[in-house]
């Protein structure tokens, strides 16, 4: 399941933004999810930029609960063999060659991110909080993805819940396998989606009625 955000124009800027904050609006509210993403990926600097990014989320009691695998090159034809044998390990009764397409997911962009949350149970902190921060890291990781001028896709399914395929990826036994991210050159330009009228989702609350 993706966790699209798309967008339209940043046409809601005021008059009273100065023009670099007009400029980071503008690149924010033209995110969106892209599909398929093609070479080229981020290099070495970007990827500092992107994860540093992502240690910016809020992080309640600085339990720091983010754990990210981030996959590449050569390296994506091992996990190509991987996401076959986890789903044959699924699905017993089917033959293993009916899985054998799960393995062009590893190739389906040029960088796949795996992200982990290593919840921290004896600590005061929800664990939902924990979790709700690994989030936010993974929303900084997208925008600076964007921003970098690439595209990022958000994808769950049955690989991010498998526990085979976390511990493959070299996550401890306790940590949560939350997703994927696949990052890469969006193939083709994106057509902005229009967003729903925001009074559908925010309201301004004046205080109780009952009082």
């Amino acid at each position: 399941m993706d966790m699209p955000a798309t967008s339209t124009p940043a046409t809601a800027t005021t008059n009273a933004a100065t023009p670099a904050q007009a400029a980071f609006f503008e690149t924010l509210l033209a995110r969106q999810s892209a599909w398929p993403l093609v070479e080229p990926g981020p290099g070495d600097a970007e990827l500092e930029l992107i994860f540093d990014a992502a240690l910016r989320a809020p992080d309640h009691g600085r339990l720091r609960p983010w754990r990210f695998a981030f996959i590449r090159g050569e390296a994506r034809a091992e996990l190509g063999e991987i996401l076959v044998d986890v789903a044959a390990a699924r699905d017993p009764g089917t033959p293993r060659a009916a899985h054998e397409h799960r393995r062009d997911k590893a190739f389906a962009a040029p960088l796949i991110i795996a992200l982990g949350a290593s919840v921290a149970r004896d600590s005061s902190i929800p664990e939902l909080e924990q979790i709700l921060s690994v989030g936010a890291a993974t929303m900084n990781m997208l925008n600076a993805i964007h921003a970098l001028g690439y595209g990022g896709f958000w994808a769950t399914g049955p690989d991010a819940y498998d526990e085979k395929l976390k511990l493959a990826l070299d996550f401890e036994a306790d940590d949560k396998l939350l997703g994927f991210l696949f990052v890469g050159t969006p193939k083709s330009a994106e057509r902005a989606a229009a967003r729903p009228p925001r009074t559908h989702y925010f309201r301004e609350w004046l205080g109780s009625s009952s009082i």
